[in-house]
């Protein structure tokens, strides 16, 4: 290296330092680890901002769906109140309203003579199977 040197350079320069025309390791190396650490970053930044999303999906909240839909809307807006609004939702429990109202319901019905709807929250009756002629089979 010392027969490419310019006369006006040190006569000591760094080990970093590359002769013309060579490849700069130091270069390579710094942007390997620059890439590394910037897909490192992105991958924590992309799992704090869906927790509370996965928090929901765990306990099997009603309110998935409205914190899911707040978490894609603080990623995209980049407005930290809907997240911070999400996380609050997947923490909380909210009252479940539609089965007394439904039970209520069938309830009102009964009393007024007419057949209760069926509950849609409950699988279907099965039925016995049908014969050939339509008589139903009892086992």
């Amino acid at each position: 290296m010392s027969d490419s040197l310019h006369p006006a350079a040190p006569h000591h320069l760094p080990g970093f330092i590359t002769a013309p025309g060579d490849t700069d390791i130091l270069m390579v190396v710094v942007g390997i680890i620059l890439l590394a650490a910037i897909l490192f970053v992105g991958n924590i930044y992309l799992k704090i901002h869906s927790l509370p999303e996965r928090m929901a999906h765990k306990s099997q909240k009603l309110q998935f769906e409205i914190v899911a839909v707040l978490c894609l809307l603080a990623l995209f807006t980049h407005n930290h109140l809907f997240w911070v609004i999400a996380l609050l939702l997947a923490l909380v429990d909210l009252p479940d309203f539609s089965t007394p109202l439904r039970s209520i319901a069938g309830s009102v019905q009964k009393m007024a003579g007419v057949k209760p709807d069926a509950d849609p929250s409950e699988p279907p009756a099965e039925t016995p199977p049908v014969n050939k002629n339509g008589d139903q089979r009892h086992a």
